[in-house]
């Protein structure tokens, strides 16, 4: 389905509303489909029940329950959420297994930017370990999403810390300028020296709170627990590199796609096109480990729009929890054959560790294949 297409089957809903009395306004003449923003799901989103709201006399928010099920009836929707004020997110049929092919052909390329934008962005910060550290993640960030970044520090980082975190910095000092460069990125400094946890683990505690909020740089970021968010991204990442190894050694390799095959008797998402929504019989949390992976690409523009590095963290723990969720349901169990519905979960937990290990990266932090 064309988002023109869409445009008319949202007008077409709420035609029907207004014609069982559900809604009392005059039927607009299109109706705007666009891709879901910050905090959207999906394949599109459209405001349309915000529009209809004030001439309804009712809540965008109601107008959109309304809508909603006349749209999830609609032949080709798979799911429609209701996301923010009243944005109607519509994710079409199909979309699942397109979505895990899209994410294994990128790799870690995935939610970038299909070239430059010509945006031009300079960031400069001061002389504080953790500013750096924001500043050289974001500059990759903004990159990915097109941007043409240079990054500046009012002083040459202090060795000990910069060379044991893996920092750099295009130019430091204001040698040359034609004019002192403003000071564009001040996050709340780290307070204490964050070296002594080691570079992956400081560049956590440094990245993953929010600017604005003050890190605090302590040995929980080391502790291999779940009430770890790194451990826990990155023992994700492993246990997606432990499937495929794992099902090697089975016989069978991961397929995004396809019809089920012998043994497939449990209606696989693959084998059932690949919905963002599977069927029953899929597997625990495949439904929540596709809706993170779709939205991945927004919130990689979202850190580099709300110059936001720690979005792209959280983010990471939304698919690594969703992902060690997903695992148990990926290889056979017992006597039972590779189906066509494991090679098509063993696809989705790879997509999942491509997802993290490209989103680690952009933060300057390992990935493991053991751990």
């Amino acid at each position: 389905m064309t988002p023109v297409e869409l445009s008319s089957t949202v007008l077409c809903a709420v035609r029907r509303a207004v014609d069982a009395g559900e809604l009392a306004v005059g039927v607009p003449e299109q109706a705007q489909v666009v891709a879901p923003g910050p905090g959207g799901c999906g394949d599109y989103a459209t405001n349309v029940a915000l529009r209809l709201a004030r001439p309804a006399g009712r809540p965008p928010h109601e107008v959109a329950e309304i809508l909603r099920p006349y749209l999830t009836r609609v032949a080709g929707v798979t799911r429609v959420d209701i996301t923010g004020p009243g944005f109607l997110n519509i994710t079409l049929s199909g979309r699942g297994r397109a979505l895990v092919g899209e994410v294994l052909r990128c790799g870690g390329r995935y939610g970038y930017a299909a070239g430059p934008t010509g945006e031009v962005v300079q960031l400069h910060c001061p002389r504080e370990v953790r500013a750096v550290v924001i500043g050289q993640v974001l500059a990759g960030v903004l990159r990915s999403q097109g941007a043409l970044v240079r990054t500046s520090c009012e002083a040459e980082p202090d060795p000990a810390w910069a060379g044991p975190l893996g920092v750099t910095v295009d130019a430091h000092g204001r040698p040359g300028a034609p004019a002192p460069l403003e000071v564009n990125l001040r996050p709340v400094p780290a307070g204490q020296d964050p070296t002594h946890l080691g570079r992956d683990a400081a560049r956590w505690a440094l990245l993953h709170p929010a600017p604005h909020d003050r890190p605090h740089i302590t040995e929980e970021h080391l502790v291999q627990r779940e009430s770890n968010p790194l451990f826990r991204v990155r023992y994700a990442h492993a246990r997606s590199r432990a499937l495929s190894r794992n099902a090697a050694d089975l016989g069978f390799t991961g397929g995004a796609g396809g019809a089920g095959g012998d043994g497939d008797k449990d209606g696989a998402w693959a084998g059932s096109a690949g919905e963002l929504d599977p069927p029953q019989g899929v597997g625990a949390g495949a439904s929540e480990l596709l809706g993170a992976l779709d939205s991945y690409p927004h919130a990689l523009a979202a850190a580099a729009r709300h110059r936001g590095p720690d979005r792209l963290a959280r983010h990471l723990v939304t698919v690594a929890d969703a992902m060690l969720a997903f695992q148990h349901s990926v290889l056979p169990v017992g006597d039972e054959k590779p189906s066509a519905a494991r090679r098509s979960r063993l696809a989705l937990a790879e997509a999942a560790g491509t997802v993290l290990a490209g989103g680690l990266s952009l933060l300057g932090i390992d990935a493991p294949e053991h751990l």
